[in-house]
């Protein structure tokens, strides 16, 4: 088991400059934050260390930038923090390493936050410099990850730096996932219904190859589905078929076939900027594409989600090209479902990005669910059994 922050006695902290690897990964436009959900997920820990009279030093990346763009700059978050730490001074420096910022951490006193700037801004964090990780190491005297959603990736912030410190502890957020997503990986209460959606068959492989065998059902969405329903015969049009691994896919539609549930019809169109669309049942014309599950699908699906009241609903990636509302009843409508599960006392795990957007544009609060994962990638490589270099460089029992 992972140490976590809880595990140190109060004293501990005392006067401590506490590096905290977060995920501020969110999405900022003309200076405005989104969705801010990864932001307020990161609050316990942040208040706990705090509380301790701790000094934390928090580093993310944001996006994929270019050099140093300052459309990715972090400063939009460091005033989304202020606002929601109100009793906390919260500052921002510029930078990430460097003089400046050695000297905005000698300034710091006990209780105050320092959010660095963008690690990307650096070509040195994704390559897991030495130099970078000790740089960044040299900052403070105890090292935390509360990012879950980055723990796949050996960069500098979640690896490199990470060994150089005498304690590394897990945050609640990163604890609260492993907790969950182990309890999906390795024993599931039962009846366990996946929902997978989305479009990358591939990313999912690793996944669906532990979970298939613990699934009761798995029903089928988006992109995904396609080639699902290609493997089986059914003409798909212009849909997108992931065509190098359909020989993996019509291997588990032979081994799991009487599980896997796929779309019985389908809201097509020739064209995402064409305003005509049509409902087609099993097979889709050969000059249109099949942009989201159809209505009878969702009638299904809704059912087979709502009605599970004890068991394990995990859905991962939406029904369709959700972004745009012509196409977005499928999504809309299984995110009401997982909510109204979830009230009648199932167990309810939704993640990745796209899902948390799906759930926001149906109106279905995080608080809605049992447990929303801001991890994306790193959630199916966890599910997968892949190795999570972030997580197996923490202090462990």
């Amino acid at each position: 088991m992972i140490n976590d922050i809880s595990k140190m006695p109060d004293e501990f902290y005392k006067g401590k400059k506490v590096l905290v690897r977060v995920d501020f990964n969110v999405n900022i436009q003309n200076g405005n934050i989104g969705e801010d959900y990864r932001i307020r997920m990161t609050i316990p820990t942040i208040e706990y260390l705090t509380r301790r009279m701790a000094k934390v030093i928090l580093v993310s990346h944001l996006g994929r930038p270019k050099n140093r763009d300052i459309s990715f700059s972090l400063a939009p978050v460091s005033k989304r923090l202020s606002e929601i730490l109100q009793n906390t001074n919260v500052r921002f420096v510029d930078d990430c390493v460097g003089p400046q910022v050695k000297q905005k951490v000698s300034e710091m006193k006990n209780t105050d936050v320092l959010l660095l700037e963008n690690l990307r801004f650096y070509k040195e964090e994704e390559s897991n410099s030495p130099e970078f990780s000790s740089e960044l190491a040299s900052l403070a005297d105890v090292y935390v990850n509360d990012g879950f959603s980055t723990s796949h990736r050996k960069h500098s912030s979640t690896y490199g730096s990470a060994i150089l410190f005498k304690t590394r502890l897990a945050g609640f957020n990163l604890k609260k996932e492993i907790e969950y997503l182990t309890m999906i990986k390795e024993k599931p209460k039962k009846p366990f219904v996946l929902i997978i959606g989305g479009v990358k068959i591939r990313d999912k492989i690793g996944a669906l190859e532990n979970l298939l065998p613990k699934a009761d059902k798995i029903l089928m969405g988006g992109a995904a589905a396609y080639t699902f329903l290609k493997a089986k015969g059914f003409k798909v049009g212009k849909s997108p078929v992931d065509e190098e691994h359909l020989p993996w896919v019509t291997k588990s539609i032979s081994k799991y076939g009487d599980k896997i549930i796929l779309p019985v019809d389908h809201v097509v169109s020739n064209s995402l900027q064409n305003h005509s669309i049509q409902i087609v049942s099993n097979n889709i014309p050969d000059d249109m594409t099949g942009y989201d599950i159809g209505t009878e699908t969702i009638n299904i699906y809704s059912k087979e989600i709502s009605e599970n009241i004890s068991g394990t609903l995990f859905w991962n990636g939406p029904m369709g090209f959700f972004e745009v509302s012509k196409f977005a009843n499928g999504t809309i409508n299984i995110a009401k479902s997982m909510a109204l599960a979830y009230w009648r006392g199932s167990n309810t795990l939704i993640g990745g990005g796209d899902t948390l957007e799906a759930m926001k544009k149906a109106g279905v609060s995080e608080k809605e669910v049992t447990h929303v994962s801001t991890g994306g990638g790193a959630t199916l490589r966890f599910l997968a059994g892949d190795e999570m270099p972030g997580l197996g460089v923490l202090d462990r029992e």
